[in-house]
């Protein structure tokens, strides 16, 4: 059998460290666990991290980078609201199609505030510096003069919607009512930044009107 090289063996081990956080939560994530479902050895587990603890080091870096990954991604190079609507969007459908790492995300942060461990703001700081480059550069490019005080409420306005979102999707896992939902809280940043910056509201209207939104959001709260 062909020998796998050391990075492509960490990589492993640090998807399976996601998929076991998400399903079995931080201490049900035991590193025999992680070792069989990356269908490893344990031994190599423990060669390419000294102690799980250096394992979650690295499973934080990995999702600070996916939700990096994800805001670059969605970079529209348009005005700030445009900007900032594809990047909410980008991580709200980022959310849909990777379950297992929203989940992990909740647990891992929860963890890390246990061990009063720093690592959960390392992955918010990550993010909030990478959209606040990307919407400076947008305010920049389109002429629109905002405070950075304002740039500094709406990157929290897409990380609190954002978060929102993805704890209602872990809990309920209905993915159509999920959809519907994403539009919803799409139309919640435009509210706000149609209050909170001078140049105006977005003109992209939702998928669904207003009042078909709000039935819908009340047929899924109650269940039907």
């Amino acid at each position: 059998m062909a020998r796998i090289p050391s990075a492509e063996r960490r990589a492993d081990l640090v998807a399976a460290a996601v998929r076991m956080i998400a399903a079995h939560g931080v201490d049900g994530a035991t590193t025999r666990r992680i070792a069989q479902e990356a269908n490893a050895p344990l031994a190599t587990l423990h060669y390419c991290f000294a102690t799980k603890e250096a394992l979650f080091t690295a499973v934080f870096e990995y999702v600070a980078g996916q939700y990096r990954d994800v805001l670059t991604r969605n970079d529209v190079r348009g005005d700030v609201q445009t900007s900032a609507r594809a990047l909410l969007r980008g991580v709200l459908q980022w959310y849909l199609a990777n379950p297992d790492l929203g989940a992990a995300i909740i647990e891992l942060i929860s963890w890390a505030r246990r061990q009063e461990d720093k690592q959960g703001e390392m992955v918010y700081n990550e993010a909030f510096a990478t959209m606040r480059m990307i919407l400076e550069a947008a305010s920049t490019k389109a002429g629109q003069a905002i405070r950075p005080d304002t740039v500094d409420a709406l990157t929290y306005m897409v990380s609190t919607l954002s978060d929102g979102f993805a704890l209602n999707w872990l809990v309920f896992t209905d993915r159509a009512a999920a959809q519907r939902q994403a539009e919803l809280t799409l139309g919640a940043l435009d509210a706000w930044m149609a209050v909170n910056l001078d140049s105006g509201p977005m003109v992209q209207a939702p998928e669904a009107a207003p009042e078909e939104n709000l039935r819908s959001l009340m047929s899924w709260v109650s269940g039907n």
